[in-house]
């Protein structure tokens, strides 16, 4: 090969990896809107790329531009009417405009969001994503425009056979949201006894809450904390404790604990873990104390509306 073009094309092949290495950079730093510009620049000498145009598709789709979003996946899927996960991306940007829009005009695309699921599904017998997306839709759609419990407990179905753990969980919200919480609470802990990862105790919490059962949601809380060890924990027990007016004494050293441990990578500003001890001591009837800890939250959160109301309450 000629040295000149042989350096040509090394250096056009950097050019690009460096582009798309940026784009990624900037999606995981949450900087969508460079990862657009550094797509869109690069796609307009290199308009065939399709790693480029599924980055500045993901980009657009985390600023929600889902008319934008759902171009690019188009491109995708008429280029590679094969490739499994672009339905899927495609279905996905669908639905999200179809709940960003009135439900009259919704209607006129729920059926395209199904089918680009389906055929991810079709596709790939392995996509665990698109049968989440399926179970999910089935289950949120009235019976009426194609919602159906039992085609989203089919696809719950294989689920499991691809992952235990997601086929667990997947159950579980297909028996909660079909009013069988005996069956959604059994599926529920299947999944942490077989994963029990943060999430599966996550669901579990969440649907105690749904379901006004608040000492069991702090039991499985309290479980997630001993066998994972996460500061977060403790404000969530606290918590819970603080919005059902139980174990206040316990959700008062739960909270303290968490305040004393206290980093950036617990997620839960320390203002919020301040409020739910006021909510404690208010219960508790001790007023000043609860002024102290929501005029401490309000001083290191002034706009968040609930702290102030919550005050004018006292």
């Amino acid at each position: 090969m000629n040295r000149f073009l042989f350096i040509l094309l090394l250096s056009s092949f950097c050019f690009s990896q460096t582009s798309i290495d940026n784009a990624e950079a900037f999606i995981a730093k949450k900087e969508f809107i460079k990862a657009q510009d550094e797509m869109t620049l690069f796609l307009s000498s290199n308009p065939d790329d399709l790693k480029a145009i599924e980055l500045l598709g993901d980009a657009y789709g985390h600023q929600k531009k889902w008319d934008e979003a759902i171009e690019q996946y188009q491109i995708l899927k008429q280029k590679r009417p094969q490739n499994a996960n672009y339905y899927y991306k495609y279905g996905g940007a669908l639905g999200m405009k179809a709940l960003s829009i009135s439900k009259l005009k919704a209607l006129g695309i729920i059926g395209d969001v199904k089918d680009s699921f389906h055929k991810a599904a079709q596709l790939d017998p392995n996509h665990i994503d698109a049968r989440w997306a399926l179970v999910e839709l089935y289950v949120s759609l009235p019976g009426i425009v194609g919602g159906s419990f039992s085609k989203a407990l089919s696809y719950a179905e294989q689920l499991e056979q691809l992952s235990k753990v997601d086929g667990y969980l997947a159950k579980g919200y297909v028996y909660e949201y079909d009013d069988e919480p005996e069956l959604a609470e059994k599926y529920y802990r299947l999944a942490i006894k077989v994963g029990g990862s943060l999430t599966c105790y996550e669901k579990l919490t969440n649907f105690y809450e749904g379901q006004k059962q608040p000492e069991k949601a702090i039991g499985n809380l309290e479980e997630a904390k001993d066998k994972h060890q996460r500061n977060a924990m403790h404000y969530q027990i606290g918590k819970v404790c603080a919005d059902y007016n139980i174990q206040l004494d316990k959700g008062e050293g739960m909270l303290k604990v968490y305040l004393s441990n206290h980093s950036a990578k617990d997620g839960v500003p320390k203002e919020w873990a301040y409020y739910r001890l006021a909510q404690i001591y208010k219960h508790k009837n001790n007023k000043a104390e609860a002024l102290i800890w929501i005029n401490k939250a309000i001083s290191g959160l002034p706009d968040i509306d609930v702290f102030q109301e919550f005050k004018g309450g006292i």
